[in-house]
C-alpha cells in the first residue's frame, strides 16, 4: 500500500509538472512587434512567412518539423542547399508543401493560401512594414487567421530566444521551448564571462571587425555588403568585436566599398556564406563540405581587389561563418564562432560545432553530418 502511494504520489507530481507547460486557449500573447495576438485554439495549420523559421520549429515539434507547415517560403530549398538535403532526407513530405516564394516585399496569394484553410501565419519581424503596406495582415484578419511576429533578425541576441518562447506557448510546447531557451541562455551568460575577461586583458578595447554578408554571392565584383544594427551586427558587439563597417551606415544594411574598408583597416575580417548555389563565389558553409571546397572560395573572394592589402589579410585574421546564422534561432552557435575569432585564446576551450550538434541531438530529431559552419581562410 505504501508503494502505491508512492506512486500515486509520483504520477499527480509528474501530471502538476505537465499541467504547468500546457497551454490553455483562447490564448493571448504579446508578440515581437508588441502586438496582442489572441489564438482561439492550438493552431495546427501554419504558414511560415521565412522558411529559415523552420528550424525553430524543429525545436518545438521535434519528431516532424513540417506536420503544421502547410505553405511557407523555402528559402532553405533556395538559399541554404547543404541544410535542405537532410531534412528533406528525413522528411520527405515537406518537398511537397506549398512554396508561396513569400519573402519581404509581402507579395502574397492571399486566396491560395487560404485553400489550405491556415490557422496562424509566422512573420519575421523585419517583413512587418510590408504585410502592413499589402493588406497581408488585414486580409488574413478577415478570415481569422491571425498573424505572430518572431524576431531572430532586427534584434536577434535578444529576441531569437523569445521568439522560441513564445511559439512555444502558441504551439502548446512549452516544456520543449523553455529546455531550448534555458540551454541558450547558458551559453549566452558563458560567451559574456569569457568576452568581459577578454576585452579587459586587450587593453580594455574590442576587436574591430568587418563583416561581409553573404560575400561573393553575386559575383566576383560583388563587394562589401554589410549589417549594422542588425542581423551580424549586433551578434558582433555580442562576441566581443565592434562593428566597423556599421558605423558608415545609416540604415539596417548596406554596402561598403573596399576602398573605405582599406581606410578603417579592421583587425578581422569575416565572410558569410552558404551554399547559394552552381552560380555563386561563395563559402559554401552549413552542409557536409571539403575542406579543400571552403579553400577554393576562400582563394577566389581573397583574390578581389584590395584584400591582400588588409591588415587582416596580413595577419591571417580572415574568416568565414555560415551566412543563415544571421536570422536564425541558434544564433548561439555563431556567437560562440565570432567571439572564438576575435579572442582565439580566451575562447580555446568553446566549440560552437559542437554546440550545433548538441542543439540538433538533444533538442531536434534533424540528422546532419560532419557540417562546415566555420572556416579560416590558409594561405601564405
Amino acid at each position: 500500500m505504501r508503494h502505491l502511494t508512492k506512486l500515486l504520489l509520483l504520477v499527480c507530481s509528474c501530471l502538476i509538472s505537465w499541467a504547468s507547460f500546457a497551454s490553455t486557449y483562447p490564448l493571448t500573447v504579446t508578440d515581437m512587434a508588441g502586438r496582442q495576438v489572441t489564438i482561439q485554439s492550438e493552431p495546427q495549420r501554419v504558414v511560415l512567412q521565412d522558411g529559415r523559421d523552420l528550424m525553430m520549429l524543429a525545436l518545438l515539434d521535434r519528431h516532424n518539423p513540417f506536420k503544421r507547415v502547410v505553405a511557407w517560403n523555402n528559402l532553405i530549398k533556395r538559399h541554404d542547399r547543404g541544410t535542405w538535403k537532410p531534412l528533406v532526407k528525413e522528411w520527405p513530405a515537406g518537398g511537397k508543401i506549398l512554396d508561396m516564394n513569400f519573402g519581404d516585399s509581402g507579395n502574397l496569394n492571399i486566396e491560395e493560401v487560404i485553400t489550405h484553410r491556415p490557422q496562424l501565419l509566422i512573420a519575421e519581424l523585419r517583413a512587418k512594414p510590408a504585410l502592413e503596406q499589402s493588406g497581408v495582415i488585414q486580409k488574413l484578419a478577415k478570415v481569422n487567421v491571425p498573424v505572430v511576429f518572431v524576431d531572430t533578425g532586427v534584434h536577434p541576441v535578444k529576441n531569437a530566444p523569445k521568439s522560441v518562447a513564445l511559439l512555444g506557448k502558441i504551439l502548446n510546447k512549452q516544456a520543449n521551448a523553455k529546455a531550448y531557451v534555458d540551454f541558450y541562455e547558458s551559453h549566452l551568460a558563458k560567451v559574456k564571462q569569457l568576452v568581459k575577461q577578454a576585452i579587459k586583458d586587450n587593453g580594455g578595447k574590442r576587436v574591430r571587425v568587418f563583416l561581409e554578408a553573404h560575400a561573393g554571392a553575386k559575383g566576383a565584383n560583388d563587394c562589401c555588403f554589410t549589417h549594422n544594427h542588425f542581423g551580424w551586427g549586433p551578434q558582433i558587439v555580442a562576441a566581443g568585436g565592434e562593428n566597423v563597417g556599421g558605423e558608415l551606415l545609416k540604415g539596417p544594411t548596406g554596402v561598403i566599398s573596399m576602398e573605405k574598408v582599406l581606410q578603417m583597416q579592421p583587425d578581422v575580417y569575416v565572410m558569410s556564406g552558404a551554399d547559394f548555389g552552381p552560380d555563386s563565389l561563395a563559402l559554401p558553409l552549413g552542409g557536409v563540405v571539403s575542406a579543400q571546397r571552403v579553400h577554393k572560395a576562400f582563394v577566389r573572394l581573397l583574390n578581389r581587389p584590395g584584400f591582400k592589402q588588409l591588415n587582416a589579410y596580413k595577419n591571417h585574421r580572415v574568416y568565414g561563418i555560415y551566412h543563415q546564422f544571421y536570422n536564425h534561432a541558434y544564433n548561439i552557435v555563431s556567437i560562440e564562432g565570432l567571439a572564438k575569432d576575435f579572442y582565439p585564446k580566451a575562447f580555446k576551450n568553446i566549440d560552437p560545432t559542437q554546440t550545433y550538434h548538441t542543439i540538433l541531438s538533444r533538442f531536434t530529431d534533424i540528422k546532419i553530418g560532419d557540417v562546415t559552419l566555420f572556416a579560416h581562410a590558409k594561405y601564405k
